[in-house]
């Protein structure tokens, strides 16, 4: 297939004004027909067309037999039929998300501009013992809201199928679905769709004896689906060095702080970096991929595996870090 270009033609006696399409380069030159009552000086005009020069403005005005402009018409209208039915079928794959009502359970302050939200599954068992693996996600949206929210589901698989529950850490943004969602109450109901992705593939980095350090990073609200990743557990007690660098503004700004005594006696260090901290503040400070750099510690880097959530800044530079100490990057796990 050719370069296609529109041309416009008129002639005082081929009215109104008709559009074409010429294919350029032509496989072979084309006639110009004409019917027998054409006009004499517009049989003249018939000819053997080849690729017009690219010289020639696309609006140049001359004046093809109606014939032609039918078949070329005919033409034009067959090769847009395959767009507007994809287009057709692209609007209906988009309404198959299926939507289960579920109604909230709690709704509470988590951290600033933070909020622990859970929803009761119990009427949805199906979709509860959906969720496989920590990391996995899916979307949400609340009455009069038309956007729904995508979040990844805080709790681990196990809660969801011991007592029916999702929990999420849900960032309160202004104007967003999920503010919609922080400022409702107990019993509200939401929808949820199916839960989506493939989450954290740990067996990646196992068996633990032969991946002993495991490095965590987290910021913000990236810190929800890592909570499921600890608390699913994956063997940090059998490992040797086990580090969550987790980064807020500061300590008004960090949930979970009270789990932090749970993870750590799991086998997880964890490395508090506040990039706003107040004066009385002795830890890490600065951003997560900064503090990293200063404690990275990297003496065998094909014993290393790495977990990753939160802002993409922090995500890509601290890949960049681990690849170029020599970290299989098959070995740094996302959940998106």
């Amino acid at each position: 297939m050719g370069q296609v270009d529109t041309w416009k033609c008129y002639h005082p006696e081929l009215n109104p004004v008709a559009h074409f399409i010429i294919t350029r380069p032509f496989r072979r030159p084309f006639l110009l027909t004409t019917k027998p009552n054409t006009p004499r000086h517009i049989k003249n005009m018939s000819l053997s067309l080849s690729a017009p020069p690219l010289t020639l403005h696309p609006h140049a005005h001359f004046s093809p037999s109606m014939s032609l402009l039918r078949r070329l018409h005919l033409n034009l209208r067959t090769r847009t039929r395959p767009r507007r039915l994809a287009t057709v079928s692209a609007a209906v794959r988009q309404d198959t998300t299926l939507w289960t009502p579920a109604p909230l359970s709690e709704v509470e302050p988590a951290a600033e501009s933070l909020f622990h939200v859970a929803i009761d599954l119990s009427d949805a068992p199906d979709l509860a013992a959906s969720h496989t693996r920590a990391g996995q996600y899916l979307q949400l949206r609340v009455p009069d809201s038309p956007k729904p929210s995508f979040l990844a589901i805080a709790s681990p698989p196990k809660l969801a199928a011991a007592r029916g529950v999702f929990e999420f850490l849900v960032k309160s943004v202004a104007g967003s679905t999920a503010e919609a969602l922080c400022a409702l109450k107990r019993g509200d109901v939401v929808e949820l769709s199916q839960v989506m992705g493939n989450g954290f593939n740990i067996e990646l980095i196992d068996p633990p004896n032969k991946f002993e350090t495991v490095l965590v990073f987290a910021t913000g609200s990236g810190i929800s689906p890592i909570r499921s990743l600890i608390e699913s557990g994956f063997d940090a007690g059998k490992r040797s060095d086990v580090r969550l660098y987790y980064g807020a503004r500061n300590l008004q700004r960090m949930a979970y702080q009270d789990r932090f005594k749970d993870w750590e006696s799991s086998g997880v260090k964890i490395v508090p970096v506040l990039s706003q901290p107040d004066g009385s503040w002795t830890g890490e400070s600065g951003y997560v991929q900064a503090a990293f750099t200063r404690t990275k510690q990297i003496s065998n880097p094909l014993a290393i595996g790495a977990v990753l959530c939160g802002q993409k800044q922090m995500t890509e530079e601290v890949t960049s870090i681990l690849v170029a100490d020599g970290v299989s990057a098959d070995k740094i796990l996302k959940n998106f």
